[in-house]
């Protein structure tokens, strides 16, 4: 199975190179001449413009950058004159970070409230989840990002509205993921303030994931509950919590991992809105800033990157649902 996606996988990425390459090189706006200025003469800008390769037709620049991608070379960013994959590694762990936290937050919010919105179907608490469900799935991430930053960092102070951790705390960077390096680490002071640090932003990225696998997992839950082997385990005179957890929860959660994993991938996305309203310094604020320049290396490199993680999330689900399921093996 491994060895079949890995191999589906090599024409969706090629594909996908192919369409960020033209459509980046097709968009208006000159990356030289953003570089340079308006100061810059002609003939620093056609040296410039040789010294990158942008002079060469349109299809060699393309076999250039595809024959140094596979093997693991973006390129320089002409705005920031280093490596792409370097900077990419130096901010993808902070939208991991915010990519997981978010979907913590989901889960603990959505799986309560899916479960027990399926059990008491039709009834008060029900209508009520449905309804939160319907609001949160309603409300754009940057405007709930906004709103937050506005209420409780600006009138109630209760949270920093910009970056990952207080200015002036000291923190030993292992996997630069701050909450794991400050226990790892012990560095208490430095790990509350990068909770803090994360908080809106996780919020924001996922209320909006809480909404939708609510709403999944009670659909989920109800179909599960009208299978025969539900009737049997009850007639067996399991008790309802045991019957909730060990058969309806667990034969629903196929369905639950799917769209967690589509949705993590979503969740990436959605960082990049995110990480701009919140000066959150992840790969979604750095793809802002590549696309603001026309930093065609930069952008293609990180476009890629978000490509080969949907790969990933997708993959990993795979292999969730035969730890779930063992009858999937078969």
């Amino acid at each position: 199975m491994l060895r079949r996606r890995f191999i589906g996988a090599i024409p969706v990425l090629l594909g996908i190179s192919l369409l960020v390459f033209f459509l980046m090189h097709i968009a208006p706006g000159d990356p030289i001449s953003l570089l340079l200025g308006d100061d810059a003469t002609e003939a620093e800008i056609q040296r410039t413009r040789h010294e990158w390769g942008l002079d060469q037709p349109i299809l060699v620049q393309y076999w250039e950058f595809l024959s140094h991608a596979v093997r693991g070379d973006f390129g320089k960013s002409l705005k920031f004159g280093e490596p792409v994959t370097k900077l990419v590694f130096e901010r993808l762990p902070a939208t991991c970070e915010l990519a997981l936290s978010s979907l913590l937050v989901a889960i603990l919010i959505s799986i309560p409230i899916g479960v027990y919105s399926a059990i008491k179907h039709d009834s008060l608490l029900d209508h009520a989840g449905m309804g939160l469900a319907l609001v949160g799935v309603s409300l754009p991430n940057f405007w709930l990002g906004i709103m937050l930053i506005y209420f409780l960092g600006g009138q109630f102070n209760l949270f920093p509205v910009a970056g990952r951790i207080e200015y002036g705390i000291q923190l030993e960077t292992i996997t630069r993921l701050y909450l794991v390096d400050s226990l790892i680490t012990g560095n208490f002071p430095a790990f509350w303030s990068a909770v803090q640090h994360l908080f809106m932003p996780a919020i924001t990225l996922g209320t909006s994931l809480a909404a939708i696998v609510t709403r999944i997992t009670r659909s989920s839950i109800l179909e599960v509950m009208r299978q025969d082997y539900i009737t049997t385990a009850r007639a067996k005179g399991l008790s309802e919590r045991a019957v909730i957890w060990r058969h309806i929860l667990r034969n629903a959660m196929i369905t639950i991992i799917t769209i967690l994993g589509l949705q993590l991938g979503a969740l990436l996305n959605g960082a990049v809105i995110t990480e701009t309203v919140f000066s959150f310094p992840g790969i979604g604020d750095l793809l802002i800033q590549a696309i603001s320049v026309r930093d065609y290396k930069l952008a293609q490199g990180l476009i890629f990157f978000f490509a080969m993680m949907y790969f990933a999330v997708n993959l990993l689900v795979d292999l969730l649902y035969m730890l779930v399921d063992p009858r999937i093996k078969l």
